[in-house]
């Protein structure tokens, strides 16, 4: 098949093929995946047997951290200001009811399986915290949210599948990054606020706690992109190594036996915050978007890995043509370094695993998300009927079999469709 053809979704649930899928992790089907979990050695991860496990991931992004891009929107790009764009279209009972629907169906069952038959073996799934914690002004806060139910179904979904799931704290209390997909205030205040930064602690503990036993877990990446190149990084790169051994320590009093990802600063990139490897189950993670696929891409943190011997993974990359896909992936195969490229499903593109296509009208709502927020005014929104009705067809339009599968972007990946 040619690349950037689109396959039907809906072909593969009518003809069953996603029932029963292979266990990429090297387990025979119906077999428990007990006391496996994946672990460094060296510069190479291997599993509960001591198999080398190579990560070959994609991440879910836009599920539980909405990203305005994904929406077509040009001004809500934060989680918080793209629910503030929902809720002035529909009211806060009906955006209430969206954002449920919304996060049943954008990643359900049907495409765990997919993701699983096409030869992907991990998941990334970035997490946002206020899906788990109830935050109270007197500091005693309670873990609880709807983002532990949709969490718990997600793993059973991948341990029967055989895929591993990172987790991602995509947004943490205050926001580690200073810019919209951590959804906080433009500044990175997980570092400066002492409460944001116990919360954030905290809330890696009760991850840890929860799913210490769980061998589909691979492992907990710590914070996504810390430290904008815009925020001031004299002051806050030396606080990010130890900001990340007080998170580890945490989670080694209650978990000894999954993976910490520990990610470079500005944007994922720069290693140069970190000094001696403090873990012995840790990976180093960077993120790399269009960059030249040469090996001076990668040589920096090549170079990390043989001074420390330790594992290597890229947690986000991709969103550029198929074949920059191929040679990126190429190059990172040839080192041996895992990767998680970025999205598995987006709306009305050809640089996802999986294309959302617009229903009829959307234009109207991507109008409503790409003005100023403090310019939507009503007269400027649809009415609230007519919004209703197109934001359920997204709905459905967002279902796997709804959707278009970019078997290009499978091939550049050296996976097929199923």
């Amino acid at each position: 098949m040619s690349l950037g053809v689109f396959v039907d979704c809906r072909r593969f649930c009518r003809a069953g093929i996603l029932a029963g899928a292979v266990l990429l992790s090297g387990l025979a089907p119906g077999q428990s995946a007990s006391a496996d979990f994946i672990h460094a050695e060296g510069k190479h991860l291997v599993d509960g047997r001591g198999a080398p496990f190579g990560v070959k991931g994609i991440n879910l992004g836009n599920w539980l951290v909405p990203e305005g891009y994904m929406f077509k929107f040009a001004r809500a790009r934060a989680p918080r200001e793209i629910a503030g764009v929902i809720a002035a279209l529909v009211g806060p009972e009906e955006a209430t009811r969206f954002w449920s629907k919304f996060r049943d169906r954008y990643i359900a069952e049907p495409d765990i399986r997919f993701i699983a038959e096409a030869g992907f073996n991990t998941v990334r799934v970035p997490l946002h915290w206020r899906l788990f914690v109830e935050p109270s002004s007197d500091g005693d806060d309670r873990f609880e949210g709807p983002g532990w139910v949709l969490l718990d179904r997600l793993v059973q979904w991948c341990r029967t599948s055989g895929l591993r799931v990172i987790l991602d704290l995509h947004a943490a209390p205050g926001g580690q990054t200073g810019v919209n997909h951590d959804d906080g205030p433009g500044f990175p205040l997980t570092f400066y606020v002492p409460r944001y930064r116990r919360l954030t602690i905290e809330l890696w503990r009760a991850l840890a706690m929860h799913f210490r036993d769980e061998p589909a877990i691979l492992g907990y990446d710590l914070l996504n992109e810390p430290i904008s190149p815009y925020s001031d990084e004299d002051y806050l790169n030396p606080q990010l190594e130890p900001f990340y051994r007080e998170i580890v320590g945490a989670i080694r009093g209650v978990d000894p036996n999954h993976l910490v990802l520990l990610a470079g600063a500005q944007w994922s990139t720069n290693f140069a915050v970190f000094g001696r490897p403090f873990d012995a189950n840790a990976v180093y993670t960077y993120h790399k978007f269009w960059a030249n696929p040469t090996r001076d891409a990668v040589q920096s943190y090549l170079n990390f890995s043989n001074r420390w011997n330790v594992p290597l993974l890229i947690g986000e990359t991709g969103e550029m043509d198929d074949a920059w896909n191929e040679s990126f992936r190429r190059l990172h195969d040839r080192f041996g370094i895992g990767w998680c490229f970025w999205p598995y499903k987006s709306l009305d593109t050809t640089t996802a695993v999986v294309s959302i296509s617009s229903p009829p009208g959307w234009e109207l709502i991507a109008k409503a998300g790409s003005v100023a927020p403090a310019s939507l005014t009503p007269d400027m929104l649809p009415p609230r009927e007519r919004s209703r009705a197109i934001l359920d067809a997204y709905l459905e339009a967002v279902r796997f079999e709804n959707g278009r599968i970019n078997a290009g972007y499978l091939t550049s990946l050296g996976l097929t469709v199923p």
